[in-house]
């Protein structure tokens, strides 16, 4: 049975989704600031985090779901399990899966949401003190 080898997508491509994900966490944690300061603006910036969080973990969902495919496609895991040897193309598909993780940006961007979601929790607090 013939498969088709997964590949890493390139830099450019990893890090303009990055930059959507990180520009749709900095738009939605920004609202509870804009909400104060700029009403008028709320709209825009929501409709800006929701359109980029849209293309964000659709493509995340893609990169998940050709992981999931390779893994059970060339039968890693029963493989594995068994200890049975992997072939050259097993090998690759593994390579593939090991570089992809490590080539991720996933760990930043949830350490990113995860500061900007306390910086926007405090904004909150300080803007409502201060009214």
């Amino acid at each position: 049975m013939k498969h088709n080898k997964p590949h890493i997508v390139p830099k450019y491509v990893i890090y303009a989704f990055f930059a959507v994900g990180l520009i749709s966490a900095i738009a939605f944690r920004a609202i509870i600031i804009i909400q104060k300061l700029e009403p008028d603006w709320v709209r825009t910036v929501w409709y800006t985090g929701t359109m980029g969080y849209i293309l964000f973990f659709l493509y995340r969902y893609k990169i998940t779901k050709k992981r999931k495919r390779a893994v059970a496609e060339f039968q890693l895991i029963e493989k594995l399990k068994s200890n049975a040897c992997l072939t050259e193309e097993d090998r690759e598909v593994v390579l593939y899966l090991l570089s992809s993780i490590k080539a991720s940006l996933e760990d930043l961007n949830y350490a990113i949401i995860f500061l900007l979601s306390v910086i926007a929790v405090a904004a909150d607090i300080v803007l409502t003190a201060l009214k």
